[in-house]
């Protein structure tokens, strides 16, 4: 059960042989994401993240701890880059391990939707017409706001 910020490339293969360990539970689920070329209509080439490193840290063990007592999870882990990343690079990797598989899909599906609203990160999208900072999207909040809620997907 931890957190790593870094800015060199994710192992997404390490990560998860690191998170199941020995015995892998029940279920197992994970999520990865990517740099986008695009947002929208607007074509990106890199994506820069900033972070505060000593908040970031404390907001994904807190995000994680919690997903793990709401969701009763065996294991979990939060990988998440900074600096400037080229399209097709990892930005985040979550996963979360528990005895039935709807609970490690839910915690991993709420950790990333509590982190894109919570853990502060800063993006800003380098394009051909310049760098333009990304700001909030109305749907993270609603995602937020239904684990608030108690919902599910």
């Amino acid at each position: 059960m931890t957190v790593s910020l870094q800015a060199e490339p994710i192992d997404v293969v390490a990560e998860y042989a690191a998170l199941v360990g020995g015995a892998p539970g029940a279920a197992v689920a994970t999520f990865t994401g990517y740099v986008r070329n695009h947002t929208g209509e607007n074509p990106v080439g890199a994506l820069e993240l900033e972070h505060y490193p000593e908040m970031a840290l404390r907001v994904l063990e807190e995000l994680g701890q919690q997903a793990a007592e709401r969701f009763g999870l065996l294991r979990w882990r939060i990988v998440h880059r900074f600096g400037v990343l080229p399209v097709s690079e990892t930005i985040v990797w979550v996963g979360a391990m528990a005895d039935h598989r709807g609970e490690a899909i839910s915690a991993c599906e709420c950790m990333m939707d509590m982190l894109k609203t919570d853990a502060p990160f800063w993006k800003r999208e380098q394009g051909p017409s310049g760098a333009r900072w990304v700001a909030s999207c109305e749907s993270d909040g609603q995602r937020r706001a239904r684990w608030e809620r108690g919902e599910r997907a």
